[in-house]
């Protein structure tokens, strides 16, 4: 994703997000309205494979346990914040039904962030500390410049405590979707071979 753009004086609304292009992906955090591009390629692979890989056992029931709902980019309100997360799930016993809706309210029990340079400042540091106040259970950061997953579980006083930590093409289980293996491999692009000293790009 390119710089985030930010709105701050005065605090901007729900009016000004639903102004917003519709090529950004516009949210609301503590009266601030954040507008990114679309994301570049490395992070829509990413978010595109874990989809895949979590949806097809955790929402269709596909060689896994079922009983959950993964979504692309839902919309998410919490109060006056509005975010926008790569990809959230909720467990079908809190959430038995998918209610044909704009936005959701209730907060998912898991989202994932995929990070990219422009925006990894703003999912952390931001976006982060929004998803705890909400009551998300489960985040993930995952990077794929930096070919890293971090797994962080909601503790006490609403605060993050990291659960797990993986990195490079590592076949790992990680929390709260343990019941498959995931293989990191599998979200990153092939690394760009370097060119000789003195060539052209």
């Amino acid at each position: 994703m390119g710089d985030p753009a930010e709105k701050r004086a005065p605090s901007a609304t729900y009016a000004d997000l639903v102004a917003a292009p519709a090529h950004l992906v516009a949210e609301l955090v503590d009266g601030v309205l954040y507008t990114s591009p679309r994301p570049a390629s490395p992070h829509a692979h990413a978010a595109s494979v874990l989809g895949m890989d979590i949806g097809s056992p955790f929402q269709r029931g596909r060689g896994g346990p079922g009983g959950w709902h993964i979504l692309y980019e839902p919309e998410l309100h919490f109060g006056d914040d509005v975010l926008v997360p790569d990809l959230a799930g909720w467990r079908r016993e809190r959430m038995p039904d998918l209610p044909q809706v704009a936005f959701f309210t209730l907060p998912p029990d898991w989202v994932c962030e995929v990070l990219s340079l422009s925006t990894a400042s703003l999912d952390r540091t931001r976006k982060r500390p929004a998803y705890a106040a909400a009551g998300v259970t489960w985040l993930w950061l995952v990077d794929p410049l930096a070919r890293m997953l971090e797994v962080f579980r909601l503790g006490p006083q609403k605060r993050w405590v990291v659960e797990q930590g993986f990195s490079g093409d590592a076949v790992v289980r990680a929390s709260p979707f343990e019941a498959i293996e995931l293989e990191l491999s599998a979200l990153w692009l092939p690394e760009a071979p370097e060119r000789p000293e003195g060539e052209a790009p």
